[in-house]
């Protein structure tokens, strides 16, 4: 199933299920898809976002009122990824001269923070094409260099590095599975792990403290509440 709509400039807009029909180009799917904006929470940072006038925030309302595919994540800012952002921000010392993974970056956010919080190298995983186009043009909005990467890390031990940061990525059973997986693997070779996450359906709460929560203005097409209390949570 594949809403149905054009883009700015009278193009037909891409299915949610594969994008490449509209788009041969990733970065400039993104381009003509999304508008800048800053998320409520961090307005330090500039993203490529769906907003209620852009083509792909049409198809996405569509696509979910039909209990069809889910959204393009990238295309927007998430609830967990505004908190954790939020906290790199505000506790700067965290990542300063560290190096860091932003894993499931979806628009990169997270790892934007990080850099602007003075990190020495990021490195921003999300295994969507479209995502690692956004990323790209986010650092570029944001006039910060990042690295980004389709690979899927979490088929393989983790990289050394000093700072993992999750957004938002505790939806689903079998990729909550993994993700903690990994991530207790790199918290072994001496990461710290830093979650931002309002309590999805699989977050592991007993693995997890808290250290900051935050009320995030969110939208209810894509959430339950136009508040949603987020809090970032450090692994145990």
């Amino acid at each position: 199933m594949r809403p149905e709509g054009k883009t700015a400039d009278g193009k037909p807009a891409a299915g949610l299920g594969g994008w490449t029909e509209a788009a041969s180009d990733p970065t400039d799917f993104v381009r003509r898809n999304t508008a800048v904006g800053r998320p409520p929470l961090v307005p330090e940072i500039a993203l490529h976002l769906a907003t209620e006038v852009t083509p792909i925030w049409q198809a996405t309302e569509e696509s979910l009122s039909r209990g069809a595919v889910p959204p393009p994540f990238w295309a927007f800012a998430w609830a967990g990824g505004q908190a954790l952002a939020r906290y790199v921000l505000d506790n700067s010392a965290l990542a300063a001269g560290r190096s860091v993974l932003d894993l499931g970056a979806g628009s990169g956010l997270a790892g934007i923070a990080a850099l602007k919080a003075g990190a020495a190298r990021v490195l921003a995983a999300d295994t969507d094409p479209f995502a690692v186009a956004a990323i790209g043009l986010n650092a570029a909005v944001n006039r910060v260099a990042m690295e980004a990467t389709d690979r899927d890390l979490l088929a393989a031990p983790p990289a050394p590095y000093d700072l993992l940061l999750v957004g938002d990525l505790f939806y689903e059973r079998p990729l909550a599975e993994r993700v903690l997986a990994f991530l207790e693997a790199a918290w072994r070779q001496g990461a710290a792990v830093l979650v931002g996450d309002p309590r999805r359906s699989y977050f592991p709460n007993a693995r997890f403290e808290p250290v900051a929560e935050y009320s995030v203005p969110v939208t209810r097409d894509l959430e339950d509440m136009e508040i949603k209390r987020t809090a970032v949570w450090r692994l145990a």
